[in-house]
């Protein structure tokens, strides 16, 4: 064979045993390629802490919308996987009282809520778990919402939209790094704390007070109030702030609103566990160079075999290691924990004739389950569409499949959601009489009990 060609072959069947190793790597999972009313999605992450303290989820609307979040937690999983939990139902709460629509405001105002209730989860629970009040969240939430998206984030996860002009693409980030390693947030720090020499230091890289990276969050309550603030909290080289009339880190969330553009194809929402291994151009060249099943899953492979690379190894001798810090045998020394989600935007009209049904898809299980978007009037304020063969669209979407095994859709989760639909009084005019489930119910041989 020749030479040149030789090195391609090569080339390919070491990509493709790289991608055969991330299925194979017990500390890995991937959704490879799920239907949104505006298109397709991916996600896939990677677990390096001894508990994976990522969190991810996306949230499927019949129509009209799309809700995304990347909860990177650090100090433990309370606060990311509560935020996981609650953010986006307050969403919905806020939307409903907002005319049954989403604007920036909205998703602001369901950050704004959502750190007011976990401060309160911290002191109900602090005497029972006594470190939770260092516990914190970065966070990266976005909806698409008839065309337009809007973006709430805290912390140095990053989304970035990859456009494509004339067969080009081009990578566009779309939030800021709110990470001290930027001289931009220091200053910004600085400026916010007029006459505190220690609010940024070196050590082990610039951190807020020499203890923590990023400059906002949600949690983290012991460098935000007061009643949290125990000396024991701050390490020994540094004193507790004195007075402490205003927290050193913000849960003020970066606000961004952005109309999608024909040439806007695909958007990319990862922890920074990502970003620390690749850039934005190589991410954005990958997703538009290779197909889109399990594309997510390609880019957190990219990731890891870099990661084992900078220690001189190959990706299969990384998988040897376990997760946590411990010296040499530790996967945290590789890489952090890896969260990934690629939506492409094939149509900003809503394509209600494919049958999107409303589900939720969360980072760390296989399949999915019924969203409160389907409760939820945001997606009821256009008709319903169940025409042409519901038997076999329903069959398809809840006997789908992820990567990492073929996992069953079962059933019994719609079946939940039907109850609950039935017993809601709060029905809209377009919902009042014949139930737009009615179809579902039908072909499930539905009962109520």
């Amino acid at each position: 064979m020749h030479k040149v060609l030789q090195t391609v072959v090569n080339l390919f069947k070491r990509k493709n045993d790289d991608l055969i190793a991330f299925d194979e790597d017990p500390y890995t999972r991937s959704i490879n390629l799920e239907r949104h009313c505006f298109g397709e999605f991916s996600m896939a992450n990677a677990q390096a802490n001894t508990i994976m303290e990522d969190q991810s989820q996306v949230e499927v609307a019949s129509h009209n919308a799309l809700y995304l979040g990347v909860y990177d937690g650090h100090g433990g999983v309370e606060a990311s996987l509560y935020v996981l939990n609650n953010l986006f139902n307050n969403l919905l709460r806020f939307a409903h009282d907002n005319d049954n629509a989403i604007a920036e405001a909205t998703l602001r105002e369901a950050v704004a809520d959502t750190e007011r209730r976990f401060f309160d989860y911290v002191l109900n629970n602090i005497v029972q778990i006594r470190t939770i009040g260092k516990v914190g969240t970065c966070c990266l939430a976005g909806v698409l919402w008839k065309g337009v998206l809007y973006i709430a984030n805290l912390g140095d996860s990053r989304a970035v939209i990859g456009s494509v002009v004339n067969r080009r693409v081009s990578a566009v980030q779309l939030t800021t790094d709110h990470n001290c390693n930027d001289p931009v947030i220091r200053e910004e720090l600085v400026s916010l704390h007029p006459g505190d020499d220690t609010i940024v230091m070196e050590k082990n890289g610039w951190r807020v007070k020499g203890i923590i990276m990023v400059s906002r969050s949600i949690g983290d309550a012991y460098l935000k109030r007061p009643p949290f603030l125990l000396p024991a909290s701050f390490p020994s080289y540094e004193k507790v702030p004195d007075p402490f009339e205003r927290g050193v880190v913000s849960a003020e969330p970066e606000m961004l609103t952005r109309v999608i553009e024909e040439t806007d194809k695909f958007l990319i929402f990862a922890s920074d566990g990502l970003w620390e291994l690749m850039s934005n151009d190589q991410a954005v060249q990958i997703v538009h160079k290779n197909p889109r099943n399990g594309i997510a899953k390609r880019l957190v492979t990219t990731a890891l075999v870099e990661a084992a690379r900078r220690r001189n190894v190959k990706y299969r001798a990384m998988m040897t290691t376990t997760p946590g810090k411990e010296p040499n045998v530790g996967r945290r020394t590789f890489h952090d924990d890896i969260s990934v989600i690629v939506v492409f935007l094939d149509n900003k009209t809503p394509l209600i004739k494919k049958h999107v049904h409303d589900l939720s898809y969360r980072g760390s299980t296989d399949g999915s389950q019924p969203s409160g978007f389907a409760l939820s009037a945001l997606t009821v304020a256009e008709s319903h569409s169940f025409t042409g063969d519901l038997k076999k669209s329903f069959k398809k979407r809840f006997k789908g499949s992820t990567s990492k095994g073929q996992s069953s859709r079962s059933a019994e989760g719609l079946h939940l959601l039907l109850d609950m639909e039935g017993d809601s009084g709060d029905q809209t005019e377009s919902s009042k009489g014949k139930s737009p489930w009615d179809p579902v119910r039908k072909h499930l041989k539905w009962k109520k009990h």
